[in-house]
């Protein structure tokens, strides 16, 4: 008479679920972030990987699919594959970055007046650049 119920496993959210407004927050956070990346594409200071990998966190809490379609993303994609199994960045893409991150230094030192800003900027720049250009290239190709 001392029968215990049965252990359930956890239930996955059906398709139909309604979204809460947590949910809703994840799923806003993971598109802002995207959107961030996506513009760090072209802008230097900006870092593509860190909020991409942001997004797929954020987009995972909130919502599988979209988490689903960012790593689905040509361009993107790879990147994170990359990055999440061997903290690697590929050859091209550094290529990019540090291409961008010269032109931009070049237009700092051209239009930025000779204060110390002028120089933090282009030393971060040089930072972000130098830490670029450490990280290994991944050992897979995808």
């Amino acid at each position: 008479m001392n029968e215990k119920p049965p252990i359930s496993s956890p239930q996955k959210p059906s398709a139909k679920e309604p979204i809460t407004l947590v949910r809703a927050l994840w799923v806003g956070l993971a598109a802002l972030s995207f959107g961030i990346g996506v513009i760090g594409i072209f802008l230097p200071l900006l870092p593509t990987t860190e909020f991409m990998l942001g997004a797929v966190y954020c987009a995972s809490k909130g919502s599988p699919r979209f988490e689903a379609w960012i790593r689905s993303r040509r361009y993107v994609g790879p990147l994170i594959t990359n990055w999440e199994r061997e903290r690697a960045i590929p050859r091209r893409a550094k290529f990019i970055a540090v291409g961008m991150i010269s032109a931009s230094a070049l237009f700092i030192l051209l239009h930025l007046g000779s204060g110390w800003l002028r120089w933090a900027i282009i030393a971060l720049l040089i930072g972000v650049a130098a830490w670029l250009i450490t990280r290994p290239e991944p050992a897979t190709r995808d």
